[in-house]
């Protein structure tokens, strides 16, 4: 699959937003992937998870692990490809943890999966429950990757679309500048009014 192939998927599933919105890692942004309108789609879902699985077939996955909300269905779909298991991580007083009987063994690899990465903070934060558990990180996968390159998380990196977004911080957004309503769309922060 290429980058159009992908986009087409996105674009077919009026997924890509357009207006004022406050990311997960605290910065605006004036374009949204909206990944649950793919993720809504099974064909979809399937299509680009595939894709995403083949690209790890031969390093020895024993688990996907993605953060809750957003890496739940991408971890679901690259595990079934993979014929392993999908876990998921979830903040617990704030923190990322397992739960619900999940658990990882000392050296099972791992592939932690997200819908979108931005800045790597939910993954960084999955990754600190796989190396608590002494679990190993082999890889790292997401639908959308929007860091434009800046994401390095020292082990493969492979996402289904690259998208460059521009984004600011609260304080330099020009949408902010120019009174345009905030919309959260994420999952982690609420917007400060």
């Amino acid at each position: 699959m290429n980058q159009q192939e992908a986009l087409k998927i996105f674009t077919d599933n009026s997924a890509i937003l357009n207006g004022h919105f406050l990311l997960s890692s605290g910065l605006h942004s004036d374009r949204y992937m909206q990944c649950a309108l793919v993720l809504q789609n099974p064909a979809a879902a399937a299509q680009l998870c595939k894709e995403l699985a083949a690209r790890f077939k031969d390093d020895k996955i024993d688990f996907v692990i993605g953060p809750a909300l957003g890496g739940i269905l991408v971890s679901y779909e690259m595990a079934r490809h993979l014929g392993v298991r999908s876990l998921f991580a979830e903040r617990e007083n704030g923190v990322m943890s397992l739960r619900r009987g999940f658990s990882i063994r000392p050296g099972e690899r791992c592939v932690i999966t997200e819908d979108v990465i931005t800045t790597g903070k939910s993954t960084n934060e999955v990754l600190q429950v796989v190396k608590d558990c002494g679990g190993v990180f082999a890889g790292a996968a997401s639908l959308v990757d929007r860091s434009g390159g800046k994401t390095n998380f020292g082990v493969k990196f492979e996402s289904a679309l690259k998208v460059e977004i521009q984004t600011w911080k609260a304080e330099e957004c020009p949408l902010c500048k120019k009174g345009l309503p905030l919309v959260k769309p994420g999952s982690r922060t609420k917007p400060k009014v």
